[in-house]
């Protein structure tokens, strides 16, 4: 099967426009026992019989730890120009509180080296769900210390690695640590105790605040934001009850991570569904919003699903999934959520710093992987995208999930998501159609 690579065509992005994929330290990592790092709670997690897929765990993982330099020849040899990725806290600060474990900031000293030395720009997060299992054990996200814990944690970060990064994201999806870690369990910590969970979203928004205001007590130029995945909510019909519900669900989903950080207030509609005496209505604070809401520089934007939601408040299907039943496959959507959030919020800077599928990608006798949907995925996506910037939308680059396969989380190694396919028995990497369809992109400037 041809990839559609063909000469430059009509869709043209900027010429600064960030082209770029997207990793995350515990997916792709491994050496989880190495260099002194400590235990996360997905190292405890991840041990515990059913909680994913075959029993899978990051312990190896897709040894991007020892394997970073070949890594990152293959960003060189796709043309990346941005490498989004996180930073473990546990292999920085082992416990989560005190005295840095230089040999862990010395790996993303030589990663971050390796990055500059190839003309790519890194995009680093500071937090991509790995919370120090010592944390957790004191309380985890539910105990507003580890807000301050995190800003502690970000200020060493910043001080020891800031002179090479020019963009950092401060907390990656709170939303899905809320949803899967407190609502539905199947994500660490693994708990099921929704008033839990909307304390927990307001102490990470707390620590995105407290991590911005200690980034500029640095006095660094770097630019500073969220990663946010927002979902657009649509009514699954056209009842007054199905608008109703599609807006609450939407403050649920978007403005409750929206409009605290950018607006400095919590939805008045969200709270009064949770109630005057939830634990997320009395953990709020005095001065806790104007810390959420100190001024950013970048919004980082993950888009990957609409949802639509019924009269009654449960969801529908409306578009063909993927391999990830939950993901409704529909770039109209991206569209949609950009010029929201640049009418509702004004021309604030935009990256997509996730978007991408998982497909039944296989390696033929012909050493390819014929991972054409995922072409077309991002295609589609990309056209939402530029037709998003035509309309007058800031947005500044793009970055595909993934860069490489690794361990999906609950998915274990069952889901593939990356341009790069990764053979987990001899972690070879091959190039799949659709990192070869996007190195042309790239290229061009277009498709």
């Amino acid at each position: 099967m041809s990839i559609p690579t063909g000469p430059a065509g009509p869709l043209r992005f900027p010429d600064t426009f960030g082209w770029g994929a997207a990793t995350s330290a515990y997916q792709i990592e491994g050496a989880t026992k190495e260099d002194g790092r400590g235990e996360s709670v997905w190292d405890t997690f991840s041990r515990v019989p059913g909680r994913t897929r075959n029993g899978d765990t990051g312990d190896v993982a897709i040894d991007h730890y020892h394997r970073y330099a070949e890594d990152l020849d293959l960003m060189r040899d796709l043309g990346l120009r941005s490498y989004r990725f996180s930073i473990s806290w546990p292999r920085i600060q082992p416990d989560g509180t005190g005295t840095p474990n230089q040999r862990g900031l010395d790996f993303y000293r030589r990663l971050l080296d390796g990055l500059h030395e190839r003309g790519i720009t890194p995009m680093a997060t500071l937090f991509h769900w790995d919370l120090p299992q010592a944390l957790q054990d004191a309380g985890g996200w539910e105990s507003r210390d580890t807000a301050q814990r995190f800003a502690d944690y970000a200020d060493v970060v910043f001080r020891a690695l800031g002179d090479r990064v020019p963009a950092w994201l401060t907390i990656n999806e709170p939303k899905t640590v809320v949803q899967n870690g407190y609502l539905t369990g199947h994500h660490a910590p693994g708990r099921r105790d929704p008033d839990a969970a909307y304390l927990v979203a307001h102490h990470l928004q707390l620590a995105h605040g407290l991590a911005v205001g200690a980034l500029r007590a640095t006095g660094s130029d770097s630019r500073i934001g969220p990663a946010l995945n927002l979902h657009p909510c649509y009514p699954a019909d056209d009842s007054p009850q199905a608008a109703a519900a599609a807006h609450l669900y939407d403050g649920y989903e978007n403005r409750l991570y929206l409009d605290s950080v950018l607006r400095g207030s919590y939805p008045e509609d969200l709270l009064a569904d949770l109630g005057p005496h939830s634990r997320m209505a009395q953990g709020i604070r005095d001065g806790d919003l104007k810390i959420i809401s100190a001024p950013i520089d970048l919004l980082a934007v993950q888009y990957y699903t609409p949802i639509y939601v019924t009269a009654d408040g449960g969801t529908a299907h409306r578009w063909a999934t993927s391999e990830a039943e939950w993901q409704q496959i529909y770039p109209e959507g991206m569209y949609d959520l950009l010029t929201r959030v640049t009418r509702d919020y004004g021309p604030i800077p935009l990256t997509i710093t996730e978007n991408g599928l998982p497909t039944p990608d296989t390696l033929g006798t012909d050493d390819t992987v014929q991972d054409n949907g995922r072409i077309t995925f991002l295609r589609d996506h990309l056209t939402a995208a530029h037709r998003a910037i035509a309309d007058g939308v800031p947005l500044e680059s793009f970055h595909v999930w993934s860069l490489l396969d690794n361990f999906e989380w609950d998915q274990g190694y069952d889901q593939r998501w990356g341009l790069v396919y990764v053979d987990y028995a001899t972690q070879r990497r091959v190039l799949k159609n659709s990192a070869v369809w996007y190195r042309s992109v790239i290229a061009d400037g277009g498709f």
